[in-house]
């Protein structure tokens, strides 16, 4: 399963790359699972992912916790929480 990763803001900077496509396997079944997963290929990914509690995602544009799952995901967006004025 092809999902296109999209990072941004400080994710994208650590990560070196604003979007990737990636194929993890059929074990990885959640946000956080495939995080975990992300994070064990390098170790760039692994200090760019390490701060997951201040990590946010969405998956196909919606807003979702790291619990949900990604079966039929396309897109998967990792950022920092949002703030805003």
């Amino acid at each position: 399963m092809a999902i296109e990763m999209l990072y941004f803001a400080w994710v994208r900077e650590r990560m070196g790359k604003a979007q990737e496509t990636v194929d993890p396997p059929a074990a990885v079944a959640s946000v956080a699972d495939l995080v975990e997963w992300l994070a064990a290929r390098d170790n760039v990914s692994a200090g760019a992912l390490a701060d997951r509690v201040r990590l946010r995602a969405a998956v196909d544009q919606g807003f979702v916790t790291m619990h949900a799952s990604i079966a039929g995901a396309r897109e998967i967006a990792l950022f920092p929480p949002v703030t805003g004025g």
